[in-house]
C-alpha cells in the first residue's frame, strides 16, 4: 500500500482530470522508427480519457477485491507464459493498481530483460521532470553583419530533433529580410553535444544504413536522414531524383525508366567522400509508374545542416562565397532564431512513434542542460538514474546505455518499469504529459493496428518495444468512472523465431486486464 493512500487517490483524479481538460489537435512529426515499429506520424498527443473526472473514486483496496478477478488475471498470465515457452523465450509480467499499489498479477517480475524501446519510458519521464513540458530548443544564426555582409555566419544547435529543411529555408529567408546579402563562410557550432555522434550500442550494427539508426548531433536536420525520391520519365530515359535535404550528397549512376509493367528495382548505396556522401544509384522504374522514396541515414552528421544552409541561402538570394566548416563557438550575436515546438509535443515521437533519433537527442539534451556542454550519453544515463531515485521509482538492475533502447543497450525488470509508470502517473507535474505521449490502442502510433476493440474507450495507453528476439509492451489501462487505472509491463526475451504469436498473446493478456477493469462499464 502507498504511504498516503488518500493522497494517491486524489492525485489519480487530478491527473485524469488534467488529461481530460486539455485541448486536442495534431502537428506532424518526422523521424525514423525501427521497421518493426514504424507507424503513421501523429504528433501532438490525443489527451482525452474515458469517464467523468468529477465522479467519485473508490479506494483501490476495495476495488481490487470487489471488481477485479485476480483468478482470471492469473489465468491470462499463465496462458501468456505458456505461449512464450512454446516460442522458446522467457517472459516477465507485472500489473498493479495505481492508486493502492496492490499487485494484480505477476510473473518473474524482478527478472532482468532487454526492454527494447520500452527504455524510452525512462527517457521521457526524465525529460519531463528535468526540462519540463514547455522546454523549447533554440537553433540560431549568429554573426556580425556589416553593410549587408557577414564574414562568418554561425549556425548553433542545441539538439533540436525536429529541425526540418523548411525551417532552415525560413531562417535563410529571415536573414535576407534582415538585410544580409553576402556570407563569406558558414560555420557550424556542434559543441552542445560531445563528438561521439554514434549513440552507445549503435556500433553493434555499423553497416546498417536505415534511417532508424541515424547518428545524433547538436545541430541536426531531418533527423539526420536523407530521403531520395525517384520519379520515372519516358522509357529509355533517366528517372529524376530529388534529395531532401539538398546539398550534402553527390549523385553517381542513375535509375533508368523501363517500359510499362516492368517491376520496380532501385538501389541506393552510400559511401563517405570527404565531408559529404556519395550516393551510387542503380535500378529502374516503369514508365508511367509511381514515384518511389528511399530513406537512408547519414554517416557523419556534423556538416549536413551546413551544406543545406548554403543551398537555402543561395536559393533566397544570399551569396555564399566560402566553404562550410565546424567552429564558431565564440560568436555571440544572434541574427535569426528558430524555436521548436514544446517538449511535451515532441515526446509523442518517443511514446507514440518510437523514434530512436528523437530519443537519443533528447537523452543527450538532459546532460547538456543539467551537467553543462558538451552533453554526453554517460551523463544522461546518470541523470536518468538520479531521476528514478527522486521519483522513488528506482529498482535494482535497471541499466541504460542509450536513450532509445535500440540494440543491446538496456536492462530492466517489469517491476522497474511499473514503478516508473506508477510514480510518473501519480506525480501532478508529470502524469498528464507522460500519459499523453503514449500510443493509444486502436487509435494512433505503434498501437494503431492493435487493441482496435478498445479504440472507443481510448483506455489502453502504452509503449511498444521490438527487437530481433524481444517483444515488450508497458503502459496504462485507464479506467471508467469510480475505478483506478492499472499500470502494467510485459517483457519477452530470447524468442528465436517469429514474434507475432507472442505479440498476440501479450495483447490477449492486456485485453483481459482491460475487460476486468471495465467489467459492467462498457457500452456497445
Amino acid at each position: 500500500m502507498p504511504r498516503h493512500p488518500r493522497r494517491a487517490l486524489s492525485v489519480v483524479a487530478l491527473v485524469l482530470s488534467s488529461i481530460l481538460a486539455r485541448p486536442g489537435g495534431s502537428q506532424p512529426l518526422d523521424g525514423g522508427a525501427a521497421p518493426a515499429e514504424r507507424s503513421t506520424r501523429t504528433a501532438k498527443p490525443t489527451l482525452d480519457v474515458p469517464g467523468d473526472p468529477s465522479a467519485p473514486r473508490s479506494p483501490l483496496g476495495a476495488l481490487a477485491t470487489q471488481k477485479f478477478d485476480p483468478g482470471r488475471a492469473r489465468e491470462q498470465v499463465e496462458k501468456l507464459a505458456a505461449e512464450v515457452r512454446r516460442a522458446g523465450g522467457r517472459v516477465g509480467v507485472l500489473a498493479l493498481d495505481i492508486a493502492s499499489g496492490a499487485t494484480l498479477t505477476a510473473f518473474d517480475e524482478r527478472g532482468l530483460y532487454n526492454p527494447a524501446s520500452n527504455a524510452k519510458l525512462f527517457t521521457a519521464a526524465a525529460a519531463l521532470r528535468l526540462l519540463g513540458p514547455g522546454y523549447r530548443y533554440l537553433t540560431g544564426l549568429y554573426g556580425d553583419a556589416s553593410n549587408g555582409s557577414v564574414a562568418e555566419l554561425v549556425l548553433r544547435g542545441s539538439g533540436d530533433p525536429s529541425l526540418r529543411t523548411r525551417d532552415l529555408w525560413e531562417m535563410a529567408r529571415d536573414l535576407r529580410a534582415a538585410g544580409v546579402r553576402k556570407v563569406a563562410a558558414i560555420s557550424i557550432d556542434q559543441g552542445y553535444f560531445d563528438a561521439r555522434f554514434v549513440p552507445p550500442a549503435f556500433e553493434q550494427q555499423p553497416d546498417e544504413w536505415a534511417a532508424f539508426r541515424a547518428p545524433v548531433a547538436a545541430a541536426s536536420l531531418n533527423a539526420n536522414a536523407l530521403l531520395f525520391t525517384v520519379r520515372p520519365s519516358a522509357a529509355g530515359q533517366p528517372a529524376s531524383v530529388s534529395i531532401d535535404p539538398p546539398g550534402f550528397v553527390v549523385l553517381r549512376g542513375a535509375v533508368t525508366t523501363a517500359k510499362r509493367g516492368t517491376p520496380e528495382r532501385i538501389g541506393v548505396r552510400l559511401e563517405p567522400s570527404g565531408q559529404r556522401l556519395v550516393a551510387h544509384l542503380s535500378g529502374h522504374l516503369p514508365e508511367g509508374g509511381r514515384a518511389v522514396s528511399v530513406a537512408r541515414r547519414v554517416d557523419d552528421p556534423r556538416l549536413l545542416v551546413a551544406y543545406t544552409l548554403k543551398e537555402m541561402l543561395q536559393e533566397v538570394g544570399v551569396e555564399v562565397s566560402g566553404e562550410v566548416r565546424l567552429g564558431g563557438e565564440r560568436q555571440k550575436r544572434l541574427l535569426v532564431a528558430h524555436r521548436s515546438a514544446p517538449l511535451g509535443e515532441l515526446l509523442a515521437a518517443l511514446g507514440k512513434d518510437s523514434d530512436n533519433f528523437y530519443a537519443e537527442t533528447i537523452f543527450k539534451t538532459l546532460a547538456a542542460e543539467k551537467r553543462g556542454r558538451p552533453g554526453t550519453a554517460e551523463a544522461a544515463a546518470a541523470l536518468v538514474g538520479e531521476t528514478l531515485g527522486e521519483l522513488d521509482a528506482f529498482a535494482e538492475g535497471v541499466v541504460l546505455r542509450n536513450g532509445s533502447g535500440l540494440f543491446d543497450a538496456a536492462r530492466a525488470s517489469p517491476e522497474g518499469i511499473v514503478r516508473l509508470l506508477r510514480a510518473a502517473f501519480l506525480d501532478p507535474a508529470l502524469g498528464a504529459d507522460f500519459t499523453a505521449q503514449l500510443a493509444i490502442g486502436g487509435v494512433d502510433g505503434t498501437l494503431r493496428g492493435r487493441f482496435r476493440g478498445w479504440s472507443k474507450e481510448r483506455a489502453i495507453r502504452a509503449k511498444t518495444g521490438t527487437l530481433a528476439s524481444v517483444v515488450a509492451l508497458s503502459g496504462y489501462i485507464l479506467p471508467p468512472p469510480g475505478r483506478s487505472p492499472i499500470a502494467f509491463a510485459v517483457l519477452v526475451a530470447e524468442v528465436p523465431g517469429k514474434l507475432d504469436p507472442v505479440r498476440r498473446a501479450i495483447d490477449d493478456f492486456v485485453g483481459a486486464l482491460a475487460d476486468e477493469l471495465w467489467r459492467g462499464a462498457r457500452t456497445p
